[in-house]
């Protein structure tokens, strides 16, 4: 009698095409993995332009400020509502003044004489607010309790004032500066005793030294 032999059949191996829920899956996480590089792309797309408007909108304030700065007019570096309370104690020394002009700008230490740079400004014996004259970078803030500390602002366009014998500064070098913002407030100093309290208000055209009232009525 004839061994009957018993075929097993072989698993299919195309079997997995005849499954229905292969090839949606397939789409299926095709189609996740594509939306979420879109939304990471828009993501990418959208940090960088707010990163771009912020930029713009710095750049065109920084602008702003420094036009406006070219056409500013010198002010006085202190309320202005305080101009008729305001003693000059020293003058800026010219020597195109009358004697007694260039006498009142000869600032005296231990019997030696030097001419004033600038204009020493006094309200009432009193410390009084100082105000940037005009807008600008403050380039400097130099502490010196001898000749009194000072602060240096250049302005945009090409001068520069300095305002020393003052305390309490809200400023440091680096700062960018609107013409009318306060800066410190004066005090006195061992250099020039008799001013007392005071401001000592210089002004730089190209470096050099020019009498502030040139451009301010004291």
């Amino acid at each position: 009698m004839r061994e009957e032999k018993q075929f097993k059949p072989s698993p299919n191996k195309n079997s997995w095409q005849k499954k229905p829920w292969f090839w949606p899956s397939i789409y299926a996480a095709i189609a996740v993995v594509l939306i979420g590089l879109i939304f990471s792309y828009n993501a990418i797309i959208g940090d960088e332009e707010e990163e771009e408007v912020v930029q713009e909108n710095t750049s065109e304030e920084s602008t702003v400020i420094e036009t406006n700065a070219q056409v500013e007019t010198l002010k006085y570096p202190f309320n202005e509502e305080q101009l008729d309370n305001v003693e000059v104690l020293q003058d800026f020394y010219d020597v195109t003044a009358d004697a007694e002009t260039r006498e009142n700008a000869l600032l005296v230490f231990n019997q030696t004489f030097s001419t004033s740079s600038g204009v020493s400004l006094a309200v009432n014996g009193e410390p009084f607010e100082v105000l940037a004259a005009m807008s600008g970078e403050v380039t400097e803030v130099k502490l010196d309790a001898f000749t009194g500390n000072q602060i240096v602002i250049t302005h945009p366009n090409g001068m520069e004032t300095r305002y020393s014998s003052v305390t309490d500064i809200l400023v440091k070098q680096g700062d960018t500066v609107v013409q009318g913002q306060p800066l410190a407030t004066t005090t006195e100093n061992e250099w020039n005793p008799n001013a007392g309290i005071h401001l000592h208000f210089e002004v730089l055209e190209n470096g050099e030294h020019v009498n502030p009232r040139n451009y301010l009525a004291f």
